[in-house]
């Protein structure tokens, strides 16, 4: 991470030289690089002469990352994949057990999945709305 694109550069430059010495080469074609940004403009950053892939969105760690820096593709995915694991456990969910252990099996397995990174998502009006259509 870097704010300028000039020392992104330097990093990458330095990053390459550290890792021949090891042996170790870059792969330019796996490589990408993000400007994350209120107006994301595509970065010129090089790797022996050849331009890295600009991308708008980047999964790091199991979060999706924007380069507008918004939450909704996040928030939208994590939607579908905790709909996709009801769909899997819905025989569990909807059947004759207790209740309350109905409850705390759906906010373990489909909250904790719905949920994960909420903490660090810059959610607007919005996105807030979308959670709380899932929630219902």
């Amino acid at each position: 991470m870097a704010k300028e694109e000039t020392v992104l550069q330097g990093m990458i430059d330095r990053l390459i030289k550290i890792g021949r010495c090891y042996g170790m080469e870059m792969n330019v074609e796996k490589t990408k690089v993000m400007k994350i940004s209120r107006q994301p403009t595509p970065v010129t950053i090089k790797i022996d002469q050849k331009q890295l892939e600009n991308v708008k969105c980047f999964k790091y760690l199991g979060s999706l990352l924007t380069d507008d820096g918004r939450c909704t593709c996040e928030s939208k995915s994590r939607i579908a994949m905790a709909k996709a694991a009801f769909s899997k456990k819905k025989n569990l969910f909807t059947s004759k057990l207790n209740l309350n252990l109905r409850k705390k099996l759906v906010k373990c397995y489909i909250w904790s999945m719905a949920l994960y990174g909420a903490e660090t998502w810059t959610c607007r009006a919005v996105d807030q709305k979308h959670l709380e259509s899932f929630e219902m």
